[in-house]
């Protein structure tokens, strides 16, 4: 076969620059590192898509990473902003620079410590004050040291460094090692701790897949004080640790979608999803246990999941 001389002369590399370099998505979402971020992420990937023809690009970043990114413009969409966890991060880019917008559709989750519920049932363990007995913390002593361990949460989340706070308020600080890891490494110790029968203490969350497939019991502690709660983040302060208190219940907390404000002017109808997007409590929980559980691949899940409810999707956009 002969090649065209004109061809021929430009070579290979040409060819490819005539090509163009690729072109960047014209939205960009955030995605932390935890189950539910990643069903939503992809569920607006798929709606936005599917409904306006626009590509869509999903990044792993964490929570600081991903706010920086939205107001900076390079990322358009945190699908799953915990409040008050990330208060900072919302206060300081959607009250301050305004340069965020808040999706109001909350969904309400519960966060604290849990056991399983014979380590309440049998061994006494029920209350979080328990912790701060050394013979009932003894019981969670897996590497022989005297001291319990317990799951404070995965490095990187808000909820971690609160928990440290709590741990210290309590004074189970003294008595247990406070361990930080992957939440699906976690919670396979959970796993296994529940078929071995043994204790097992740590952070719990919903809406979330384990309530679904074990009995956990929530360490009972005293109510919510907004007066009384006194926590800043690692980012506020060097001496965060030192000058925050809370002894006792987390308030309830929502999970609310975060979108750049550039949207409104750049792509209206995507600010018009990110804005009327709602889910439940039990919709987020099941896509947890689809992903998790059931090893759904998160792109298809959230094909089926955006076909089985159009007509939702359709009014997210026409609102």
């Amino acid at each position: 076969m002969k090649i065209n001389k004109a061809l021929s002369s430009v070579g290979v590399a040409a060819i490819l620059t005539m090509a163009g370099p690729a072109q960047a998505a014209d939205v960009v979402i955030g995605v932390p590192n935890w189950p539910s971020v990643n069903a939503t992420a992809n569920i607006l990937k798929v709606a936005i898509e599917e409904n306006l023809g626009l590509s869509v690009e999903l990044q792993n970043g964490t929570n600081p990473i991903v706010f920086e990114a939205m107001d900076k413009g390079s990322m358009h969409a945190h699908p799953e902003v915990w409040l008050p966890n990330q208060s900072n991060l919302h206060d300081t880019y959607v009250k301050e620079k305004g340069t965020v917008v808040k999706n109001e559709n909350g969904v309400a989750a519960f966060q604290g410590m849990c056991v399983p519920k014979f380590v309440a049932d049998e061994m006494g363990v029920k209350s979080i004050t328990d912790l701060t007995d050394p013979d009932k913390a003894a019981l969670f002593d897996t590497d022989g040291d005297g001291k319990g361990e317990v799951w404070i949460g995965a490095p990187g989340w808000a909820s971690t460094s609160v928990e440290k706070v709590r741990a210290r308020s309590y004074g189970y600080d003294e008595t247990m090692v406070q361990t930080e890891m992957d939440e699906t490494l976690a919670y396979a110790n959970l796993d296994a701790a529940i078929k071995a029968k043994q204790p097992w203490v740590g952070f719990c969350y919903t809406p979330h897949y384990v309530f679904a497939l074990h009995e956990l019991h929530a360490l009972e502690e005293p109510a919510y004080d907004a007066a009384k709660w006194n926590v800043l983040q690692p980012t506020d302060d060097p001496a965060w640790l030192e000058k925050s208190s809370a002894a006792m219940a987390w308030d309830t907390a929502y999970l609310h979608l975060h979108y750049a404000k550039s949207l409104e002017s750049d792509f209206p109808e995507v600010a018009a999803i990110m804005a009327n997007m709602k889910l439940t409590t039990e919709e987020v929980s099941a896509m947890t246990y689809a992903l998790v559980i059931e090893k759904q691949e998160a792109d298809a899940y959230a094909k089926a999941w955006v076909k089985d409810n159009e007509d939702r999707v359709l009014g997210w956009l026409s609102q």
